[in-house]
C-alpha cells in the first residue's frame, strides 16, 4: 500500500475530519448537498448471501466501482461522501489476512472519488468487532483513524460515533466512557445553532419504531436507545444516518428522524444496491435513497 493510500485512509486527527476548515465552514453559506451510503461491505455476497465454498469479493468491487463513478458524476460536486460503516466483511482480529486485502480492494476503489469530495468512513460492527476489544478497535483505527470525530461543513455540525460502543461495550468500558463525554462536548457545541446537529452510525437506535423492544442484531438494546435518543435531542441532534440493515428504513422520535440507508453491496431485503442523496437547505434536510442505475447527474 502506498503512503498516498494510508494518508487518505488516515484523515482525522484529535477526533476532527481534517479536510474542511472549521473556522469557514461554520458559517452557513447557502444549500448544499451531500451523499450517504452503508455497507459496501466487501465479501459478505459470496460468503453469507450466496454461501459459496471460496468466497470473494468482485460483486462489491463492481458494485463499489459504479458507486464511485456516480458519485464523481453528481453536480453540483457534494460536499462529500459518508460510508456509515462496514466497509470490509472479514473481521479485523479474526481474519486479519482477508480483512487486509478487502481493505486493499477498499482503498484502491474509494481513492479514486473526486479530491474534492472528501470519503468520511464510519466504523461498523465488520470494522470492529461484534464485541469490540482493545484490539480490534486499534486495528480499525490504524487503518481508517479516528473511530469518532467531528466536523463542520455548510455551517452544519457532523458528528460520527462508533455505535457497535452501544451494541455491546462490555469488554471496553472505558473507551465507551471516553466516547460518551466526548459526544457531551459535541452536544454543547451544537445545541444552539441553527441547524442542530447530524450524526452518522452504523447500526440504527431504531429501524422503524422507537418503543419496539427485542429488535435483536439490527438495533440498539431498548434503554440504552431511548437515553441515548434523548441525550441526542436535548444536544440539537435532528437527523441520524445509519445502515447495517441492508434494507431502506426509518422513523421519527420526538422530532428527531432515524434514516436507514440500504446498502452499495449485498442486499438482504427488495432494495436495489444504491445511496442516499441529502440536500441540505436554511430550513430543512430531506434525503432520497437512488438505486444505483437510477443516479442523478444534475442537482440543479
Amino acid at each position: 500500500m502506498s503512503s498516498d493510500e494510508i494518508k487518505w485512509k488516515i484523515n482525522t486527527k484529535n477526533h476532527r475530519l481534517v479536510h474542511f476548515d472549521e473556522d469557514s465552514e461554520k458559517i452557513w453559506k447557502g444549500p448544499f448537498h451531500f451523499i450517504q451510503g452503508a455497507d459496501s461491505q466487501f465479501g459478505l455476497i459470496d460468503r453469507y448471501i450466496l454461501k459459496l465454498p471460496n468466497p470473494g469479493w468482485e460483486k462489491e468491487i463492481a458494485l463499489c466501482e459504479e458507486a464511485v463513478r456516480k458519485v464523481n458524476e453528481i453536480r453540483p460536486k457534494p460536499k462529500f461522501f459518508v460510508v456509515c460503516g462496514d466497509l470490509c466483511d472479514a473481521l479485523p482480529v479474526v481474519s486479519p489476512e482477508l480483512r487486509k486485502l478487502q481493505e486493499e480492494s477498499f482503498t484502491r476503489i474509494f481513492s479514486k472519488v473526486d479530491k474534492e469530495i472528501p470519503l468520511v468512513c464510519v466504523c461498523g460492527n465488520h470494522d470492529c468487532g461484534d464485541q469490540p476489544t482493545v484490539q480490534s478497535v486499534n486495528e480499525d483505527r490504524n487503518s481508517f483513524g479516528d473511530d469518532y470525530f467531528s466536523f463542520w461543513a455548510g455551517g452544519v455540525l457532523f458528528m460520527v460515533i462508533n455505535s457497535q460502543y452501544y451494541s455491546d461495550g462490555s469488554l471496553i468500558p472505558q473507551l465507551v466512557e471516553e466516547q460518551e463525554k466526548w459526544i457531551d462536548e459535541q452536544l454543547s457545541l451544537s445545541k444552539d445553532t441553527k441547524h442542530g446537529a447530524i450524526l452518522f452510525q452504523h447500526i440504527p437506535w431504531f429501524l422503524d419504531d422507537a418503543e419496539a423492544k427485542d429488535l435483536g442484531y439490527f438495533a440498539i438494546p431498548y434503554d440504552t436507545r431511548k437515553r441515548m435518543l434523548n441525550k441526542l435531542i436535548s444536544g440539537g441532534v435532528k437527523y441520524i444516518f445509519c445502515g447495517h440493515y441492508h434494507r431502506n428504513s426509518g422513523g421519527m422520535y420526538n422530532g428527531l428522524e432515524v434514516i436507514v440507508t440500504s446498502a452499495i453491496g449485498g442486499q438482504l431485503g427488495n432494495d436495489k444496491s444504491g445511496f442516499r442523496i441529502v440536500k441540505v437547505n436554511e430550513t430543512q434536510v430531506s434525503h432520497t435513497y437512488y438505486a444505483l442505475e437510477d443516479v442523478p447527474k444534475n442537482l440543479q
